[in-house]
């Protein structure tokens, strides 16, 4: 990401922007803080799961995780997660990835918006943290519901 946003230097482009100029994590323990090297960014190292709660309990913004899928389900299981924003295009390469492990039972409000080229942009916010039950479909009186 750094190789191309950090040339990306329109003050109008809000990714950009916030990108340039944002605090970022790096979660790596191969990394090293020279090459992590792009504004405001730290390389985070051992117990992420700590690392990332205490973060959370600081005042400021939200905590992104882009590209990173084994990252994303270490804080789910951790329970640090409480929101999935998932963008969704309609190509397939290899198996894909699962957001969820086979088995789990995450309990989210979806929102979700179309883009461009087929595309969607999904929501998932925790609807309660904590709670697991998901249920089973049923039909009653002619209409599918969740019992």
């Amino acid at each position: 990401m750094r190789t191309y946003w950090s040339q990306v230097t329109d003050p109008d482009n809000i990714v950009a922007t916030a990108l340039n100029t944002w605090q970022k994590h790096v979660v790596s323990n191969t990394l090293s803080d020279a090459d992590a090297a792009w504004g405001k960014t730290t390389v985070l190292r051992g117990d992420i799961v700590e690392q990332v709660r205490r973060l959370k309990e600081q005042p400021g913004g939200e905590l992104q995780v882009h590209g990173s899928w084994q990252l994303v389900r270490t804080l789910h299981d951790a329970g640090l997660v409480d929101t999935y924003r998932v963008l969704q295009f309609p190509v397939v390469v290899g198996d894909g990835k699962r957001l969820f492990a086979d088995g789990a039972t995450p309990d989210h409000r979806v929102g979700g918006a179309e883009g461009g080229a087929g595309a969607v942009s999904l929501t998932l916010r925790q609807a309660e943290f904590g709670t697991t039950g998901t249920g089973e479909f049923v039909v009653q009186d002619g209409q599918e519901t969740i019992a």
